[in-house]
Protein backbone atom coordinates (compact mmCIF):
# COMPACT_ATOMS: atom_id res chain seq x y z
CA UNK A 1 0.00 0.00 0.00
CA UNK A 2 0.76 3.17 -0.69
CA UNK A 3 1.91 5.85 2.09
CA UNK A 4 -1.33 8.04 1.77
CA UNK A 5 -3.22 4.74 2.13
CA UNK A 6 -1.08 3.74 5.31
CA UNK A 7 -1.50 7.12 6.81
CA UNK A 8 -5.21 6.69 6.70
CA UNK A 9 -5.28 3.33 8.00
CA UNK A 10 -2.99 3.76 10.83
CA UNK A 11 -4.07 7.50 11.78
CA UNK A 12 -0.84 9.01 11.57
CA UNK A 13 0.62 11.82 9.18
CA UNK A 14 2.55 10.88 6.06
CA UNK A 15 5.75 12.87 7.48
CA UNK A 16 5.41 10.71 10.51
CA UNK A 17 6.09 7.94 8.59
CA UNK A 18 8.67 9.23 6.72
CA UNK A 19 10.44 9.63 9.89
CA UNK A 20 10.02 6.66 11.08
CA UNK A 21 11.04 5.67 7.85
CA UNK A 22 13.80 7.55 8.23
CA UNK A 23 15.03 6.59 11.55
CA UNK A 24 14.48 2.70 10.75
CA UNK A 25 10.99 2.29 12.20
CA UNK A 26 9.81 0.99 9.06
CA UNK A 27 10.42 -0.30 5.88
CA UNK A 28 8.67 0.70 2.59
CA UNK A 29 10.04 -0.49 -0.49
CA UNK A 30 10.33 1.83 -3.68
CA UNK A 31 8.59 1.15 -6.86
CA UNK A 32 10.00 1.80 -9.89
CA UNK A 33 7.82 5.37 -10.02
CA UNK A 34 9.54 6.37 -6.60
CA UNK A 35 6.26 5.79 -4.66
CA UNK A 36 6.76 3.68 -1.38
CA UNK A 37 5.04 0.36 -1.24
CA UNK A 38 4.40 -0.81 2.09
CA UNK A 39 2.90 -4.46 3.76
CA UNK A 40 -0.13 -4.22 5.62
CA UNK A 41 1.73 -5.47 8.69
CA UNK A 42 2.70 -2.14 8.66
CA UNK A 43 -0.75 -0.93 10.05
CA UNK A 44 -0.53 -2.52 13.34
CA UNK A 45 3.20 -1.89 13.75
CA UNK A 46 2.30 1.71 13.65
CA UNK A 47 -0.18 1.24 16.56
CA UNK A 48 2.05 -0.62 18.63
CA UNK A 49 4.41 2.24 18.08
CA UNK A 50 1.72 5.14 18.94
CA UNK A 51 0.96 3.39 21.90
CA UNK A 52 3.82 2.73 23.15
CA UNK A 53 5.24 6.18 22.72
CA UNK A 54 2.01 7.25 24.92
CA UNK A 55 3.09 4.91 27.71
CA UNK A 56 6.65 6.62 27.74
CA UNK A 57 8.73 4.82 25.30
CA UNK A 58 11.23 6.49 23.46
CA UNK A 59 11.89 5.66 19.44
CA UNK A 60 14.94 3.95 20.40
CA UNK A 61 13.42 1.40 22.92
CA UNK A 62 10.88 0.81 20.46
CA UNK A 63 13.16 0.15 17.42
CA UNK A 64 14.82 -2.09 19.88
CA UNK A 65 12.40 -3.90 21.71
CA UNK A 66 10.69 -4.20 18.39
CA UNK A 67 13.39 -6.56 17.38
CA UNK A 68 13.12 -8.38 20.00
CA UNK A 69 9.59 -9.19 20.80
CA UNK A 70 9.41 -10.29 17.14
CA UNK A 71 11.53 -13.09 17.81
CA UNK A 72 10.20 -14.10 21.10
CA UNK A 73 7.36 -17.09 21.42
CA UNK A 74 5.22 -15.18 23.74
CA UNK A 75 4.86 -11.26 23.51
CA UNK A 76 2.43 -10.58 26.28
CA UNK A 77 5.41 -11.72 28.32
CA UNK A 78 7.86 -10.49 26.89
CA UNK A 79 5.96 -6.95 26.90
CA UNK A 80 4.91 -7.76 30.50
CA UNK A 81 9.12 -7.92 31.65
CA UNK A 82 9.10 -4.77 29.25
CA UNK A 83 6.42 -2.69 31.77
CA UNK A 84 7.46 -3.83 34.53
CA UNK A 85 11.12 -2.34 33.53
CA UNK A 86 9.73 1.02 32.76
CA UNK A 87 8.03 0.86 35.80
CA UNK A 88 11.42 0.44 37.87
CA UNK A 89 12.87 3.39 36.04
CA UNK A 90 9.62 5.56 36.60
CA UNK A 91 9.83 4.73 40.28
CA UNK A 92 13.46 5.85 40.10
CA UNK A 93 12.77 9.38 38.52
CA UNK A 94 10.22 9.87 40.32
CA UNK A 95 12.75 9.20 43.53
CA UNK A 96 14.93 11.57 42.02
CA UNK A 97 12.16 14.38 41.29
CA UNK A 98 11.10 14.02 44.98
CA UNK A 99 14.71 14.81 45.84
CA UNK A 100 15.06 17.09 43.57
CA UNK A 101 11.48 18.99 44.79
CA UNK A 102 12.64 18.88 48.86
CA UNK A 103 16.11 20.71 48.33
CA UNK A 104 14.50 23.32 46.73
CA UNK A 105 11.83 23.95 49.13
CA UNK A 106 14.43 23.78 51.75
CA UNK A 107 16.27 26.44 49.30
CA UNK A 108 12.92 28.98 48.68
CA UNK A 109 12.78 31.79 50.26
CA UNK A 110 16.56 31.87 51.85
CA UNK A 111 19.06 34.84 51.10
CA UNK A 112 20.67 32.85 48.67
CA UNK A 113 18.56 29.98 47.59
CA UNK A 114 21.52 28.67 44.86
CA UNK A 115 24.43 28.24 47.82
CA UNK A 116 25.96 24.88 48.60
CA UNK A 117 24.96 23.68 51.41
CA UNK A 118 27.77 23.29 54.02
Amino acid sequence: MRIGELAAQADVSRDTIRFYEKVGLVTGDRLPNGYRDFTPETVPWLHYIRTAQTLGFSLAEIARTGEELRKVPDAAEALSALFEEKIQLIDVRMAELAALRADLAQRAGTGCPLRAEG
